[in-house]
């Protein structure tokens, strides 16, 4: 039997769940056997007129999505709560609940009145009025810059980023938001590259880990351009390529697949774009290798954990002083690094961009480099100076991008000679 504390918690779910006030119910501080789950954000949802509760199961690697009446979402809590999970976090139009469980296994509950309840909010409206245009035209402006990804497409409601009413899960808004501004990138180099025009696109999409970034780009390139596309997903978890092999199947989808692997070991041709999100430290190198041997148009890449180039660097006596320190002289081999994979891409027939994007789930790291095959040939000398000189300044004697290059080429020149 519950005790009283937790039925008179529970009442006031159902209480909030049928006068329809119920914003959300957090479940945190797991206890359980699974390792991976961190937490659940519970929310009410219409499915065919009728009103349920949908359970978001936050997993380091992936989220889940369980629809279940009132009925049997409170059995679930009070199997739960308590036991698995030590935290409860209630929030309605009217009230906001602190529900929790110390290390004693005393009950603590936190009551007060939602301080964003209907009431408040109607007095702030009243209040702003005068502005109501303005931000209307702010809201248009930013709907506008979200049509690059429809919010309705089955493939965010399958990975949890909306639910079955194809409106945004909270927690995955951050999720949602770097989507929306990958693909305006991608959108643009498309075009400058002229690849929607190509009878057949080859994708590789290095690291794709639960491939969010993965389904936008085969979604937006075969739902909106209409384009033939071969997109390959490569990922060292096992897990995750099963995961996203089923979601695939799930979908109905053609032309994606999932491989387990890394780049060093991933052979093929022809590939007309390289994608290598969060490629930690030399990763990024043989990932911008294998886009520049395998011709691809486009080259993406956010880079980190840069720890090659640091050790080498010699700092000049002007910047010693300022180099000393840790952080300064981390940022100095981040910049440095990237530099030279720009310069290394442009002398390799490249135009290279380098700019922040949006952070990565995993990483606080938030740089991009773009590189998109230049249509015509171009005299490099000055770049090859340009890296001969940075190199000699800092006293790096190897960088891995070009050291891969100059394998390459030699290689060729062997097999020419043969």
């Amino acid at each position: 039997m519950a005790l009283p504390e937790l039925e008179h918690f529970f009442t006031q779910i159902k209480d909030a769940f049928n006068s329809q006030s119920l914003q959300r119910l957090v479940l945190s501080k797991y206890q359980g056997d699974n390792s991976e789950l961190e937490r659940i954000t519970i929310r009410p949802i219409k499915i065919k007129d009728e009103l349920l509760l949908s359970l978001l199961y936050e997993y380091r690697t992936n989220h889940i999505t369980k629809n279940l009446s009132l009925t049997d979402a409170i059995i679930f809590l009070e199997n739960s709560l308590g036991t698995d999970f030590k935290n409860a976090h209630m929030l309605s139009d009217e009230w906001e609940i602190q529900f929790s469980f110390s290390k004693k296994g005393k009950i603590l509950v936190n009551k007060h009145r939602n301080k964003n309840n209907a009431a408040t909010q109607t007095k702030q409206a009243d209040a702003n009025t005068k502005d109501e245009n303005q931000k209307e035209k702010l809201l248009a402006h930013n709907k506008e810059k979200r049509r690059f990804v429809d919010q309705s497409r089955p493939y965010l409601r399958e990975l949890g980023i909306t639910d079955a009413n194809g409106q945004i899960i909270p927690a995955m808004s951050r999720k949602w938001k770097q989507i929306n501004k990958f693909i305006e990138v991608l959108s643009s180099a498309i075009q400058s590259t002229g690849i929607a025009k190509r009878d057949d696109v080859h994708i590789a999409d290095f690291g794709c880990g639960k491939a969010y970034l993965t389904f936008a780009v085969h979604d937006y390139l075969t739902a909106q351009l209409g384009v033939n596309t071969r997109l390959t997903g490569v990922e060292l978890r096992q897990g995750l390529v099963d995961l996203c092999n089923q979601t695939a199947s799930k979908l109905c989808l053609t032309g994606i697949q999932f491989e387990q692997g890394d780049v060093k070991h991933f052979a093929t041709k022809n590939i007309n774009v390289m994608i290598a999100l969060h490629a930690c430290d030399t990763a990024t190198d043989y990932a911008i290798h294998m886009g520049i041997r395998a011709g691809a148009d486009i080259i993406m890449c956010s880079p980190c954990c840069h720890k090659q180039i640091r050790p080498q660097i010699k700092s000049p006596a002007l910047l010693a002083p300022v180099l000393q320190h840790g952080i300064h002289l981390g940022q100095e081999a981040e910049m440095v690094t990237d530099g030279l994979r720009a310069l290394l891409l442009e002398a390799n027939g490249y135009d290279t961009q380098v700019f922040e994007f949006i952070s990565l789930e995993h990483t606080s790291k938030n740089k991009m480099i773009l590189a998109q095959k230049r249509k015509a040939a171009r005299d490099n000398s000055e770049v090859l100076a340009q890296i001969a000189a940075i190199k000699t300044f800092y006293g790096i004697d190897d960088h891995c991008l070009e050291t891969l290059l100059s394998d390459s080429e030699q290689e060729a020149t062997e097999s020419q000679a043969k």
